[in-house]
């Protein structure tokens, strides 16, 4: 009877536990956005950048990329070394739309990794615009060496911050002025001058037409010369 029992309360316990739930596996923790600014914050030493990307909503683009474009971005970030050796007010004398375009200048609309950057055709296309001759970025490399010149600015590639499979951010050790800040804008064409046959015609068109008054006075000094040479002929006649 015991070896009986012992057999039926092991079938049963193990019909018990084959019939029990598996526990479920703990979810796994997703990872948040890619944000620019807490990027940028954790490396240190681009306090100036962050605030332009605030100023100019620049970052909020920068995410919002990451998040739609599937091509990815790349971001050369200059450090606040960059900025300090700037001219004096430089920052401070561009205008809302000439910060923009500053920030958008050093932002490529494609992932770039660092040996990748000799793939690229001159001049390479930045977020700016593409004018080759106000927004010219020309970009060279050779293995993880990467050269860069605005025709205004020339630096390099000084490290990695960041990347990952949509975007890279590369330290540069100076900010990349555009020549369309630097480079006159073609004035308009000034208007040809005036002819002195115009200027005539407009004057005597400001004075208006000669009043009966001027005409008569005109007549008189006519008749009175003429009275005069009659005279003098008549004399001489005699």
């Amino acid at each position: 009877m015991k070896l009986i029992s012992l057999v039926l309360l092991a079938l049963f316990l193990s019909t018990s536990s084959a019939q029990s739930p598996a526990a479920a596996p703990a979810p796994t923790p997703s990872s948040p956005p890619t944000d620019i600014i807490r990027i940028l914050n954790k490396a240190g030493g681009f306090t100036t950048l962050i605030r332009l990307l605030k100023t100019t909503q620049v970052a909020n683009q920068i995410n919002s990329q990451l998040l739609t474009s599937s091509g990815g971005i790349t971001f050369f970030a200059p450090t606040d070394n960059a900025f300090s050796s700037l001219k004096p007010g430089f920052l401070n004398s561009l205008n809302d739309q000439q910060k923009n375009e500053l920030v958008q200048f050093h932002i490529l609309p494609t992932l770039v990794s660092l040996s990748n950057f000799d793939t690229l055709s001159n001049p390479v296309r930045t977020q700016a615009g593409a004018d080759p001759d106000r927004l010219a970025l020309n970009v060279t490399g050779s293995g993880n060496q990467v050269n860069m010149t605005t025709g205004v600015v020339n630096t390099t590639v000084g490290g990695t911050v960041y990347t990952d499979s949509q975007l890279a951010v590369y330290q540069v050790d100076k900010v990349l002025l555009p020549r369309d800040f630097f480079e006159a804008k073609t004035p308009a064409p000034a208007p040809a001058p005036a002819s002195a046959k115009t200027k005539a015609s407009k004057k005597k068109a400001a004075e208006g037409p000669a009043s009966p008054a001027d005409d008569s006075a005109a007549m008189s000094v006519k008749q009175m010369w003429g009275a005069i040479v009659g005279a003098t002929v008549v004399g001489l006649w005699l």
